[in-house]
């Protein structure tokens, strides 16, 4: 009977090692897959706050660049001189000219992060944006219909833009 007492105590002791053994085990197997989970969650969110920020930044841009827009159509309604109102215009398309290269570097940050669906929107705004300013020298340069140009490729800008946001919007959404 002591044999036998010693043999459960050797089982149950071995019994009580190898259950230790399988518990340390699976619990490091969950650490490692919890903080798998969580770089992998990290690294979401840092895509998320690097995208948003993109698309911040050329909703930002692309703000700026409107309003410059909107200020020639205010140049051709209240400047009444033909000389003013040209000498305007240029002073517009200079700043026009300063803030595309801004527009132009945030399409292509976009462009790099993606996604696709709101790097052509994005893209779909630059184009916009320099369609216009082109209907812009035309009114400069006093070319015929030109104001009209502008106004239909001020309104594409616009129309470009609100589908950026709306790309941009839905990215987000989905992340």
């Amino acid at each position: 009977m002591g044999d036998s007492a010693v043999w459960v105590a050797v089982f149950t002791g071995s019994t009580a090692v190898l259950a230790s053994w399988v518990t340390t085990l699976g619990n490091a197997r969950a650490a490692r897959v919890q903080a798998e989970t969580s770089l992998q969650a990290q690294g979401r969110d840092r895509v998320r706050d690097s995208r948003r920020s993109a698309y911040l930044e050329l909703m930002e841009q692309a703000h700026v660049t409107g309003e410059l827009y909107w200020k020639v159509g205010d140049a051709n309604f209240h400047l009444t001189g033909h000389t003013e109102r040209l000498a305007r215009i240029e002073d517009l398309r200079t700043q026009l000219r300063n803030v595309f290269d801004p527009l132009m570097r945030c399409v292509r940050v976009i462009v790099l992060e993606g996604p696709d669906t709101v790097a052509k929107a994005a893209r779909g705004v630059l184009e916009a944006a320099s369609e216009t300013n082109s209907a812009l020298a035309s009114i400069a340069q006093e070319e015929p219909e030109a104001r009209e140009r502008f106004d239909a490729a001020q309104g594409r800008f616009r129309a470009r833009l609100e589908e950026f946001i709306e790309a941009a919007h839905k990215a987000v959404s989905t992340q």
